[in-house]
């Protein structure tokens, strides 16, 4: 069994940073992508950055965080990044880390979710 744990939410105000981690534990053979995810009230789930893992990684952001937000990961801990610069009020969501994570070489990656972390971006 594979668990994510997401750490770094909390309350800021508008133009300031806040960084999420994100720290997969268990049966990993392998991580295939990562990617944050969020929900604000009342809205759909929504991609807000993605990234494969291997040194050909391609990595995408949704438009509204392009050049504020930086996702970035650390292979030997298993732990991905969402470094998040001049946020505004509209970022303020749940954000949920998620991995396609192979636990057996020979086996297809399974999905995983992270249980979520608030960040309330006041105006």
């Amino acid at each position: 069994q594979v668990q994510l744990v997401e750490t770094g939410g909390g309350l800021v105000q508008a133009g300031e940073s806040l960084t999420l981690s994100c720290a997969a534990s268990g049966r990993i053979s392998r991580i295939e992508t990562m990617a944050w995810y969020r929900q604000a009230p009342g809205k759909q789930r929504e991609l807000v950055a993605v990234t494969g893992v291997d040194k050909a990684s391609i990595t995408n952001y949704a438009d509204s965080v392009k050049g504020r937000f930086t996702i970035s990961t650390d292979n030997f801990k298993n732990s991905m990044y969402l470094q998040m610069n001049r946020l505004k009020p509209e970022d303020t969501a749940v954000y949920y880390c998620n991995a396609m994570i192979k636990s057996s070489i020979v086996l297809p990656p399974d999905e995983y979710w992270g249980q979520g972390t608030q960040v309330t971006v006041s105006s």
